[in-house]
């Protein structure tokens, strides 16, 4: 998941984070998106918030076990990037 992530990350240097989109990115609410990773220990999400330019605030990681993102983790991610505002 980690190399992944660093993939992802170094895609986003390269063509810039408005010109990268799905399937590594995807917005969930407000601030908060989501960078999508799959691997073979399973399925993967950063949280993260854009703040300005090429910078990425990644406010939550995390490990999917069900279909769906859960309400929890976007809520946890939607708190931690006020803090970063």
């Amino acid at each position: 998941m980690q190399a992944r992530f660093f993939r992802i990350a170094e895609l986003i240097e390269a063509k810039g984070l408005p010109n990268v989109g799905a399937p590594h990115l995807k917005r969930l609410s407000g601030k908060v998106w989501e960078m999508r990773m799959k691997g073979k220990d399973g399925i993967a999400r950063a949280l993260y918030q854009a703040a300005g330019g090429q910078r990425v605030i990644v406010v939550r990681f995390f490990v999917k076990k069900t279909q769906r993102t859960p309400r929890s983790e976007i809520t946890l991610a939607e708190e931690r990037a006020k803090q970063n505002t």
